[in-house]
């Protein structure tokens, strides 16, 4: 079976400075990989280069053309536009078409004529998460998804992930939180990166 995303031998970088290396893996279509690690050990770094924003330092990435959505930190919202044109404008982006299913899943129809500037932090996220169902790619790459939502709006997301998956899509995710779902683990820190010969290159702001 071909895999939707290999990770052959991949080291990447902070700056200039090394993070990882050595990562390598498979993820396959209805897979979701979970990566652990404690803060600064390279999970956005890694997740950063997978979708494209960084290049790596060595080593590759395989999969589709244009098969990635990222979702990281910033939740990628026009402020002075409401719920239903921000997604209206992606899903233009995307060409994707239709809004609907984004706005029932993550429980934002009430709120589709609402400017995202007045948007709780909670509903900024939903909103932003909700972009991935508009972005119509295979693989979703997430950072730390769940900052900012409450219990029932993690149970949406978990669900959320668990419906593109049922779909033949794939989950790359970075997360302390339990999502409810089968997942393979991945903890990055047995990839630390290190100078052959040499100090560590890690000092105490990396640990």
């Amino acid at each position: 079976m071909n895999a939707a995303l290999k990770v052959i031998d991949l080291a990447v970088q902070r700056g200039s400075v090394p993070v990882l290396s050595g990562v390598s893996f498979a993820l396959q279509a209805g897979q979701a990989l979970v990566l652990r690690g404690p803060n600064g050990s390279g999970k956005t770094t890694l997740l950063r280069t997978i979708a494209g924003l960084q290049p790596p330092l060595a080593g590759e990435v395989r999969c589709a053309e244009d098969a990635i959505a990222y979702a990281g930190h910033a939740d990628g919202i026009k402020s002075m536009l409401s719920v239903a044109e921000n997604l209206t404008f992606w899903a233009s982006i995307y060409g994707t078409g239709s809004i609907d299913t984004a706005l029932v899943t993550f429980d934002l129809r009430a709120l589709m004529n609402r400017r995202a500037q007045n948007l709780s932090a909670g509903q900024k996220r939903r909103l932003g998460l909700a972009r991935l169902l508009v972005a119509g790619r295979a693989i979703w790459v997430l950072d730390e998804p769940t900052v900012s939502l409450d219990s029932a709006s993690v149970k949406t997301f978990g669900d959320a992930v668990r419906g593109h998956l049922a779909n033949g899509g794939s989950a790359i995710i970075a997360t302390h939180t339990d999502l409810g779902l089968e997942a393979d683990v991945l903890d990055v820190a047995q990839f630390r990166a290190t100078r052959i010969g040499a100090k560590d290159i890690f000092d105490e702001a990396f640990g």
